[in-house]
């Protein structure tokens, strides 16, 4: 990580024109909603519910490196969780997404898109194996789409005699906690070695005696745990955890920052249901198995361009000169052709740069490649560089 800190305060404007706003009393709230509030909470809605932006000691910035270098708790309650039952769950679930099921090993994570006859994709997803089920969990700002997607193709392969069954999960919460002290902080209160679980695994821990599913993944690039709690505990575990000096909580001002300088994508702004795997550089999500044998909605279009790289368009990630480019800046060519857009952008904390995702044409997304982006009525230079901006702190063993 650079020792060069860039000082613009992110502002929850900076996160999103969805995060512009203040609460409604229409919004659904979390359980957590009066802790937040106790701890001086800026709240703003986000997919129909209020949810912590900033807080009164720390500003974005603050959580932001924070999480970076310590550890901090995401309320992520508002994402939808669910399990897939029945003998056929891993067929019905493979008809529906990119990833191989079936060669998961119990306690597997694996990241994965809900896809439409199109080649688009519809939702990112992460998929657990459990030893009865697949827990899946998908974002809140598709939660209905997803659900009512899963409970219409449940019922189509049920009335063909498959055993499945969809259950929503609503009667546990969930918190994020990211940052390199979350081992340390987490095995206080579950009082197991938890140096043994490598990242994108998951498993039943009791924290605090009660009963939780624990996740080694998150949001943030950094190493983390999300934590499903059943909703009744879930103030007293993160009063718990906050005990730690070294635990705060962040909302999303930090959230989208931190996500965008580990190069993860927001579904909504850098993938939709106009994307494809292979234009937004996720085909690794594609397994194996599932590109030989197909099966899954989008097949084929998706399949013809892994097989041909196909697609006019391609992710890239830009460090960008001067002033900050947000959401539909123009992306230009070093000759000045209009080539693409940018899709998310912030100013790094941890890099004292500036800092972008955007789809270009196919041929200008190699490493290096010099472009330039306007910024109101300035143009400015960019260049394409690797993604993740910032190296992963993942958890490996």
């Amino acid at each position: 990580m650079a020792a060069t800190v860039a000082r613009t305060v992110l502002k929850p404007r900076q996160v999103g024109a969805r995060l512009m706003a203040t609460g409604t009393s229409s919004s659904q709230r979390t359980a957590l909603y009066e802790l937040h509030k106790n701890h001086g909470a800026k709240f703003g809605p986000f997919a129909g519910w209020d949810m912590p932006l900033v807080y009164a000691d720390q500003g974005a910035l603050d959580s932001h490196l924070h999480t970076r270098k310590h550890a901090s708790i995401f309320d992520v309650s508002h994402m939808l969780q669910t399990r897939i039952v029945g003998k056929d769950r891993h067929r019905f679930l493979e008809h529906l997404v990119v990833a191989d099921l079936k060669e998961l090993p119990v306690g597997g994570a694996t990241l994965s898109l809900f896809t439409n006859p199109s080649g688009g994709i519809e939702d990112d997803t992460i998929i657990t194996q459990q030893r009865d089920s697949l827990y899946v969990v998908s974002n809140a700002g598709c939660a209905d789409k997803d659900l009512a997607h899963l409970l219409k193709h449940a019922k189509i392969f049920q009335n063909e005699g498959a055993d499945v069954e969809v259950l929503k999960i609503d009667d546990h919460s969930l918190i994020a906690l990211q940052g390199p002290a979350s081992q340390k902080a987490l095995e206080q209160l579950a009082a197991v070695d938890l140096s043994q679980m490598p990242f994108m695994t998951g498993q039943f821990i009791d924290i605090k005696g009660v009963p939780c599913h624990v996740a080694r993944s998150g949001y943030t690039g950094e190493d983390g745990f999300e934590l499903s709690i059943p909703t009744g505990e879930v103030v007293s575990i993160t009063q718990a955890l906050l005990e730690n000096a070294q635990v705060k909580l962040a909302g999303l001002g930090a959230r989208d920052s931190l996500r965008l300088e580990a190069g993860l994508c927001l579904y909504g702004s850098d993938i939709d249901s106009t994307t494809t795997p292979m234009e937004a550089n996720l085909v690794w999500t594609v397994g194996k198995r599932r590109r030989a044998e197909g099966g899954f909605i989008g097949a084929d279009v998706i399949l013809e361009q892994i097989a041909n790289k196909g697609g006019a368009r391609r992710r890239v990630g830009l460090v960008i000169e001067g002033a900050p480019a947000r959401a539909h800046a123009k992306v230009l060519s070093a000759e000045g052709e209009e080539i693409g857009e940018i899709t998310s952008g912030v100013p790094a904390p941890s890099l004292g740069k500036n800092i972008a995702m955007a789809y270009v044409k196919k041929g200008f997304n190699k490493k290096d490649t010099a472009l330039k982006v306007q910024v109101r009525n300035r143009v400015q230079n960019a260049t394409v560089v690797k993604m993740p901006f910032v190296p992963a702190g993942y958890h490996k063993i």
